[in-house]
């Protein structure tokens, strides 16, 4: 590598680190929290367990334990219904709302017991610690603009990993991988500190920032998606007026829908004139019963008013794409190990962030230092100057 190239690497790590530098600080802090979610909520004791019943006990249908939940908040609408059988077993998550078109702030959350029909929890619509990490890290509180720009500043952590690799090959031809010179000046030592933990996180920075960038794109891929592919799917819908009055049952939806994808299970259901569906149907999301085959999303358009199987389609490659990088991006696909290992290379992450901050200022020091040693020389060499010429 010529020493033209080794400058330029050089110029692009210090500037693109520089700019997202106080970014991906708070992107690594907020970070921390969310990867361990689940066990701060078991640990504060905010878990929540279904109750358990004798063998034998009558079922209740989903449209019953859905009535439950809307006696609880009267005069609302349901939006939403979301199921995880592995975290939260015989749990029912519903959402309700004065309209589906309302906005998110104004949503009621419900988590009902399926063998009981009753209310487990009423959580609060207000932010709370959790809540705060998650949007501070998803989009800085700032809606989409906010989670584009966190998106710019990702591409610019990609491109400082590029060049600082592009950097520190050199560098190890003429010494040891690892190597701190401890001997050395405290910059020095930061200088190796910083080089070596931004290589041994190489590929979990590489994983989570790449990751990161495609999460950004959610809600772009989302509104893409409604007026292309939904759209289609939904065609002969487009003249007919707005649903009134009671809509056909939960749990025949639900079944038509395992009828159209089998041997996928169900995890979410949007009801008609959500972000998620079209005016007219419950869009029923299905997923695979693989910890692989779990990301993999296929919606299942079930008419609202009759009951009746519309259409059913794959979710475009860029959608899929999103959906499958959001494990990656938390590592919660590994349970609690894969979560621990996430953690100690975030802390490293910000380690090498802070120490990237160190050498910049150091250098900038040093350089401010050697100047003013220059202009002390020049002015005592011109100050002899005179003197020899008097």
């Amino acid at each position: 590598m010529t020493a033209s190239s080794i400058k330029i690497w050089f110029n692009v790590h210090v500037w693109t680190s520089l700019i997202s530098t106080a970014f991906l600080l708070m992107l690594c802090i907020t970070g921390l929290p969310l990867i361990f979610y689940e066990e701060i909520d078991h640990f504060l004791g905010k878990e929540l367990h279904a109750s358990v019943v004798p063998a034998g006990t009558p079922e209740y249908s989903k449209d019953a334990v859905l009535e439950q939940a809307m006696k609880k908040i009267p005069g609302k609408e349901a939006k939403y219904i979301f199921w995880d059988e592995k975290e939260h077993p015989g749990q029912m998550f519903v959402t309700l709302a004065d309209s589906s078109e309302a906005p998110i702030e104004a949503d009621h959350y419900l988590t009902m017991d399926e063998r009981t029909a009753k209310v487990m929890d009423t959580p609060p619509n207000e932010m709370n610690f959790m809540l705060i990490m998650y949007y501070l890290h998803v989009e800085m509180l700032a809606g989409i603009p906010g989670k584009l720009f966190l998106g710019l500043m990702g591409i610019l952590f990609i491109a400082a990993i590029v060049s600082g690799v592009a950097l520190y090959g050199p560098i190890m031809k003429r010494y040891d991988f690892g190597m701190i010179r401890t001997e050395k000046s405290s910059r020095l030592k930061w200088l190796d500190l910083h080089n070596m933990l931004g290589i041994v996180t190489l590929a979990w920075a590489s994983v989570v920032g790449i990751s990161g960038v495609i999460n950004t794109l959610s809600d772009p891929a989302l509104e893409m998606w409604r007026s292309g592919q939904l759209a289609e799917m939904v065609s002969t819908y487009k003249d007919k007026p707005k649903i009134e009055g009671k809509l056909s049952s939960l749990d025949g939806a639900l079944q038509k829908a395992k009828e159209a994808a089998p041997g996928m299970k169900v995890s979410f259901v949007a009801y008609p004139g959500t972000l998620y569906s079209s005016s007219h149907h419950y869009a029923v999301y299905m997923i695979g019963t693989t910890p692989l085959t779990s990301r993999i999303i296929k919606p299942v358009l079930i008419d609202a008013e009759t009951g009746q199987f519309t259409a059913v389609r794959d979710l475009p490659w860029y959608l899929q794409t999103i959906f499958i990088s959001q494990p990656f991006h938390f590592g919660d696909y590994g349970g609690l190990p894969m979560k621990i290992i996430w953690a100690i290379f975030d802390i490293a992450t910000i380690l090498v962030l802070i120490s990237g901050l160190y050498l910049w200022f150091a250098r900038r020091k040093a350089r401010k230092n050697q100047l003013s040693r220059l202009m002390k020389n020049a002015e005592v060499l011109t100050l002899a100057a005179v003197e020899d010429e008097d």
